[in-house]
């Protein structure tokens, strides 16, 4: 008997279901549909998917893999390796997976985080054969308590046939309590969902199912797979700074007040730096109504100037991980954790007034964002739960460098090569450059301030030539449209979208950023 067994599994019978995670695998078959915890590299199964890969490096093994977003420990990376994935719903961050998304060898669904489970509610999508969560134990009544993320675990857990749970011993017991797992009933005798403010609790601490549907339990040591995220640089620092102006400003015109709204912020490098600016600001008792909590979150608490953060996950740094489980108890009345259907729902987004911050792979001068596809083709990673948040928000803001590979590259351009949130969902573009505040504004307008306003040179001046020859055609959006995606190819076949009499000086642009901060 495991050392941990009684608390970590107390319902009796169940105990007799632990097995290996080569076991717990054998449940799986060729052409199901698997529902497996993990969002944005936290509280996913670890195991038991590396135990199927290894089966179908000998046997025929196909499946389609429905997630909450990304997974860590190099699940999606072993799973393609081995040939398992037919189809991925509905965000990833694998460099290997992504390059078999491309080839075409993995079809992959890309949706709105708020939707995967709704569709499989509805029965709109093949239902899910079984579901594998990852637990740090289960309750005497059967349910499952979640670890470092809910994303979609719970309807998994739910709607599934047969359930398998991986219980983590790194995770702490003092995660219990963290959760709040609230399902919506069907339509149409559906209620609101009651959560008035960040801090309501609204469900449950576990998931609620029948335990019968536990046919496997395998005991992990796995840490969470750290996030990637680096350090604030010149050009992030920059970007957070005109935010910071822009709310001061936004206090001073008193159409928010020094606690602002609750704040949503997306993964990664540049919405995490833009988050730990407010570090330094006049802001105060701030709150966050988010998906993933990162490091900036939890520098904001010891900051003194966060309140409050709800999430569906929290991913983060090695060294922010190991001070923040080791003091769980400093943090857990401020926390709480909901499934992504929660987390991400338009109309609580709505009713709370949310500043949504998201960041774009390019945006063009007429504010249309492009979320996901390089050159319009080539999915990056996904358009995650940016378009539930930019749709629905009191403000949307969406962050990019203005240049990429060394000024080879504009992130504003004519026209994106793929748009994820058209001109109406988009209020605030920022560079380091500086910020275009796009609201109010007609579309001829909005080229002006982004151009005059987020644009490094020599990019500046292209963009002013492009626009001026395009509102000579005439037009509500002027365009000129044999050459709207020029800049695009011009960088497929040269390596770079400037024209070959002009090269970037990226020292007088690094100097501009500089002085603009």
């Amino acid at each position: 008997m495991h050392r941990n067994m009684d608390s970590r599994i107390r319902l009796p019978f169940l105990k007799e279901r632990v097995t290996s995670a080569a076991k717990a695998a054998e449940w799986i078959q060729d052409g199901m549909t698997i529902g497996m915890s993990g969002f944005t590299r936290a509280g996913d199964a670890k195991v038991v998917p590396l135990a199927l890969a290894e089966r179908a490096r000998h046997e025929k093994l196909k499946i389609t893999l429905m997630t909450g977003a990304s997974l860590g420990s190099d699940v999606d990376k072993t799973l393609t390796e081995a040939g398992v994935l037919a189809r991925r719903i509905p965000f990833q961050a694998d460099p290997v997976l992504r390059a078999a998304i491309n080839r075409g060898e993995v079809m992959y669904v890309d949706q709105h985080l708020s939707e995967t489970v709704e569709l499989l509610r509805t029965r709109q999508m093949a239902p899910i054969d079984i579901a594998i969560i990852e637990a740090i134990a289960i309750t005497e009544s059967g349910a499952i308590i979640p670890t470092t993320s809910v994303g979609n675990s719970a309807s998994f857990a739910i709607l599934a046939d047969k359930v398998i749970v991986e219980i983590n011993l790194t995770q702490s017991l003092e995660l219990e309590g963290l959760h709040d797992i609230f399902i919506p009933k069907h339509r149409p005798r559906r209620e609101p969902m009651p959560l008035m403010t960040p801090y309501d609790r609204i469900g449950s601490t576990a998931i609620e199912i029948p335990p019968e549907k536990i046919v496997a339990i395998v005991f992990t040591e796995k840490l969470d797979s750290s996030s990637t995220i680096l350090p604030p640089d010149l050009e992030t620092a920059a970007i957070a700074a005109h935010l910071v102006n822009f709310f001061k400003e936004e206090v001073a015109q008193g159409r928010l007040s020094e606690s602002l709204l609750p704040m949503q912020a997306g993964i990664g490098t540049i919405a995490n730096a833009v988050m730990a600016g407010f570090i330094d600001s006049p802001f105060k008792r701030l709150t966050m109504y988010s998906e993933v909590l990162q490091d900036s979150t939890f520098d904001l608490f010891d900051a003194g100037k966060l309140d409050f953060a709800s999430g569906s996950s929290i991913t983060l740094s090695a060294e922010k991980s190991r001070q923040v489980f080791n003091d769980i108890g400093k943090y857990k009345d401020r926390l709480v954790l909901r499934p992504q259907e929660v987390s991400n729902h338009p109309e609580i987004i709505r009713r709370l007034g949310l500043i949504a911050i998201n960041t774009a792979l390019e945006a063009d001068i007429y504010g249309n964002v492009n979320s996901t596809h390089v050159l319009g083709t080539h999915m990056m990673n996904g358009i995650g739960g940016s378009g539930d948040f930019a749709r629905n928000a009191y403000l949307s803001v969406f962050a990019t460098k203005s240049i990429a590979k060394g000024g080879k590259i504009s992130s504003i351009v004519p026209m994106v090569s793929h748009v994820d949130h058209t001109e109406h969902d988009v209020d605030i573009i920022v560079t380091e450059v500086g910020l275009a505040d796009l609201r109010g504004l007609a579309p001829r307008e909005r080229a002006d301030i982004i151009i005059d306003r987020c644009v490094a040179q020599p990019y500046r001046q292209m963009l002013q030539a492009y626009v001026a020859r395009a509102k000579q055609r005439g037009g509500h959006t002027p365009h000129i449209l044999e050459e709207a995606l020029s800049w695009h190819t011009r960088y497929r076949d040269t390596g770079s979208m400037l024209t070959s009499q002009i090269t970037p000086d990226i020292g007088s642009y690094e100097k501009s950023v500089s002085l603009s901060i």
